[in-house]
């Protein structure tokens, strides 16, 4: 019986249903990557998991559930922000972590899939969303510490300059088909900390 696995979302499981939550979203994470979300089949995820499927049903639910777990996975394990004692230089870290996630062969199919189904049901949206809230707040610190340093104006806010960061990196994964290489990564970096040097990203009163 697997009495002791609990609901997407909730607190990080132990023993056995580890083991099984971290096959499950394996499984998942692969089908979502080959095929996309429209035919993700929990069945099919607890066969390839090599779960029962009355396990996955369950715990999960619904394909929405499952991902939903998996994007709190993703989060859970996503590396720490960077300190390298400038901004230019954790912003670049920054993109060079998001280039590096994106241009992976599984994990930039594996977006894609997701970032698609957010578009039609909401519980992936939501779920999306407090992936990014995660990622955010995990490097709004390199922003809050160039303000005490300096570099940048007070009142510049961290989550606008971490995703002026990232947004043409997603923009060349998903709309125009421009590689994600060096050139782009350094390009990004270098213009969101130029504009916050400017005072672009001041949206609160010092």
């Amino acid at each position: 019986m697997d009495r002791d696995i609990d609901a997407p979302g909730s607190i990080r499981p132990g023993g056995r249903t580890a083991r099984v939550r971290d096959a499950v979203l394996k499984a998942a994470g692969d089908l979502l990557a080959e095929r996309g979300f429209a035919d993700l089949d929990l069945a099919e995820v607890a066969a390839r998991a090599e779960v029962g499927k009355t396990t996955v049903y369950r715990r999960w639910r619904t394909p929405a559930g499952l991902v939903a777990d998996l994007l709190v996975d993703m989060a859970e394990t996503s590396l720490p922000h960077a300190d390298t004692g400038s901004l230019p230089g954790d912003l670049l870290a920054n993109a060079r972590l998001v280039a590096a996630t994106l241009t992976d062969p599984r994990q930039g199919r594996l977006f894609r899939a997701v970032i698609a189904a957010a578009t039609t049901d909401d519980s992936t949206a939501q779920a999306l969303h407090r992936f990014y809230d995660t990622r955010l707040t995990e490097w709004s610190p390199c922003v809050e510490t160039a303000v005490a340093r300096g570099e940048i104006p007070s009142g510049t806010d961290p989550r606008a300059v971490l995703a002026a960061v990232s947004a043409p990196l997603y923009y060349r994964l998903l709309a125009s088909g421009d590689p994600i290489d060096a050139t782009a990564v350094t390009a990004a970096a270098e213009a969101a900390a130029l504009a916050a040097r400017s005072g672009v990203f001041v949206t609160a009163e010092p």
